[in-house]
């Protein structure tokens, strides 16, 4: 009977390890995207860094661009989607909510290998205008389009004044945008940086930029 036993346990413990392999090969695939870029990345690089053979993870991912997409559409837009459910359920101002917005973004992408996907698609877009093409329509225009809705109602709601809201969805997202790039460039050979104070600064210039006189 012990013997029955540890076969089956054994045959549970590799059908589950089995299932977890997309899993281990994307997070692998986000680590070497993030600090190495799209085009230096090797496949046998991101199949070491996941535990798998190169063929193995050419069983779930057909090319390196299909597993990039698959890196994008399994962390970059839940983060998104997540900011979304949290601007439609909160209760407070359009203000503090674009605070708060900054402040999850903070610790769930900047100070997360997430934020290397940005630096690498600005530096990297010209050479793979597909992956430029499918990363401006799902992240980059939907993240613009929630945030240009964000300040539309801020107006509506008679907290900020009247603006072009596409245009002040850009200039909301700059600093984030710049933070990130910095993060994985120069940040470690700059020591008078203090990201998280320019982040403060940056949001405060913002939102006093966009409020109505009236508001403090």
């Amino acid at each position: 009977m012990g013997a029955v036993h540890s076969t089956v346990h054994k045959s549970c413990r590799w059908h589950r390890r089995k299932e977890d392999r997309p899993a281990e090969i994307l997070t692998a695939a986000l680590k070497t995207f993030s600090v190495k870029g799209f085009a230096a990345t090797k496949l046998v690089e991101v199949a070491k860094e996941a535990g798998v053979s190169k063929g193995t993870l050419y069983l779930y991912f057909e090319s390196k661009e299909a597993l990039f997409k698959e890196v994008v559409s399994e962390f970059v837009l839940p983060q998104i989607a997540k900011a979304e459910e949290h601007a439609e359920q909160y209760s407070g101002s359009t203000k503090e909510l674009m605070f708060n917005l900054v402040d999850h973004w903070r610790t769930h992408v900047l100070e997360t290998e997430l934020s290397g996907i940005s630096k690498m698609m600005i530096a990297e877009a010209s050479n793979f205008p597909d992956l430029a093409h499918f990363y401006l329509e799902n992240v980059i225009q939907r993240t613009r389009h929630f945030v240009a809705n964000l300040i539309e109602l801020g107006i509506q709601r008679g907290e900020f004044r009247k603006c072009n809201s596409q245009y002040a969805a850009r200039a909301f997202l700059t600093p984030m945008v710049f933070s990130a790039i910095w993060q994985y460039s120069l940040a470690p050979f700059d020591e008078s940086y203090d990201i998280n104070e320019y982040l403060n600064l940056s949001m405060d210039i913002f939102i006093r930029g966009i409020l109505k006189e009236n508001q403090g």
